[in-house]
């Protein structure tokens, strides 16, 4: 089929490349001149596994194109919203002046039976107001919302391979004719055995949100719980293996630590509370708040363990920062709890060094303040106390006898509880986890 994806960030640029690995024609359209001429060179201007390899592989098919020109999307018949809907600043809510835009724009170049379908994160109410504004400009065209489900460093794998697809449609009704359509676009998937779920547009944008404050809830649940094993010297990590084989809570996600960042949890359980507080149902979500509470406290405690392990003083301590991306296999740097923490001890006398295999660029825009180093060993080398706040695998594989010999204090805070505590120690490491004795 002939496809369009309006907005060529994360979300766009691995759904691009995706659809035409399906065998599709696909245009990908961003108003960045700098973005669209790197993907048009073979390259993703952030770090994703897989999806260089699948750019250079598909630009040589003639399969995907990008272009900064929304005319291009004229002749298409599915066109995917990707755009972002960053948090507005001052404000919980969600920013849709770019979707709005996009869709405002893409009208203009409509053709009866064309496919909208919307993937951005948005607030519920915003796939009917889109509706009336493709409809008045289009009204044989429909709009679908079809929310993604993308974990960054699986965002290939996730698009071609997800566990599910949610299509919403007006009122639910399963014989919309936009149905076929779509199911047409990820026929591959759909006879692979991956299930389709068809609702209305309310429940369709609510599920990602939902699945997001789910997630958020849990990573929370277990780092307030890290709190509690603090104070009584219980075991975090035993205690989540514990209850994690009750089948109804599972293990999944209940890894006490720093806490969640990124562009999505954080921002978009801020834009629920806000949504539900303007639809008069905010006492719903009011839990959400001690969410983001616990979630925040997170980086405050590495600063009060680095000062604890660092004997009561962080004037003048060198401290090395393993991390700096949100999570592992990527270089998203928003809402990086690695770095607040890192910034923080700065702010506090402390001398950090930075150090991360993918993220330095994008962490040295955000904290230009804050020094990186991209070698490791030059990282560690005379630290008084090292921390792990990001869990790359070359961190987790770190041998606690080679380590020792470069800094100057064996000090160590597992900011993620992935390291072996009895081998560190046994190295003659002073070792500190969260909610760890």
């Amino acid at each position: 089929m002939r496809i369009s994806v309006i907005g060529c960030g994360y979300l766009g640029a691995v759904h691009a490349a995706c659809m035409a690995k399906l065998g599709h024609d696909v245009v990908g359209i961003d108003v960045d001149h700098g973005k669209v001429a790197r993907l048009s060179e073979g390259k993703a201007p952030f770090y994703e596994p897989e999806l260089d390899a699948l750019l250079t592989e598909l630009e040589e098919s003639g399969r995907l194109s990008f272009t900064t020109g929304m005319e291009a999307a004229g002749g298409c018949e599915v066109h995917f919203i990707c755009v972002g809907t960053p948090q507005k600043r001052g404000e919980n809510a969600a920013d849709l002046r770019f979707v709005d835009a996009a869709v405002a724009e893409l009208a203009g170049f409509l053709s009866p039976g064309d496919v909208v379908a919307g993937k951005s994160t948005v607030p519920v109410g915003t796939a009917e107001r889109l509706a009336e504004v493709i409809a008045a400009r289009q009204p044989a065209a429909a709009l679908l919302w079809n929310p993604e489900f993308l974990r960054e460093g699986h965002a290939v794998d996730d698009t071609l391979r997800p566990d599910r697809f949610v299509y919403g449609v007006p009122d639910g009704n399963e014989d919309h004719p936009a149905v076929a359509v779509l199911d047409e676009v990820y026929r591959t998937a759909l006879s692979a055995g991956t299930l389709r779920l068809i609702m209305d547009y309310p429940t369709a944008e609510l599920v990602k949100t939902a699945a997001n404050s789910f997630l958020a809830t849990k990573i929370s649940f277990i780092n307030a719980m890290a709190e509690v094993c603090e104070a009584t010297g219980a075991d975090v990590t035993r205690l989540a293996d514990a209850i994690g084989m009750d089948e109804r809570i599972g293990r999944k996600f209940l890894n006490a630590g720093i806490g969640f960042g990124g562009g999505c949890l954080p921002k978009d359980i801020r834009a629920f509370m806000a949504r539900a507080g303007e639809l008069g149902a905010d006492q719903a979500l009011t839990f959400l708040r001690e969410v983001d509470a616990i979630n925040m406290r997170r980086r405050t405690r590495v600063v009060e363990l680095t000062r604890e392990l660092c004997g009561g003083i962080l004037l003048g301590q060198r401290i090395a920062v393993l991390g700096a991306a949100f999570k592992p296999e990527s270089d998203d740097v928003r809402d990086s709890p690695a770095l607040s923490a890192a910034a923080q001890l700065q702010l506090q006398g402390a001398v950090v060094t930075v150090t991360d295999p993918q993220a330095l660029d994008n962490a040295a825009k955000r904290f230009p303040e804050l020094p990186m180093e991209p070698d490791l060993e030059t990282a560690l080398t005379r630290a008084d106390a090292v921390l792990l706040l990001t869990e790359w695998k070359l961190y987790r594989e770190l041998d606690p006898y080679s380590t020792k010999s470069l800094v100057s204090s064996a000090r160590v805070l597992d900011g993620r509880n992935v390291l072996d505590p009895a081998k560190w120690r046994a190295a003659g490491w002073t070792y500190r986890g969260l909610g760890r004795p």
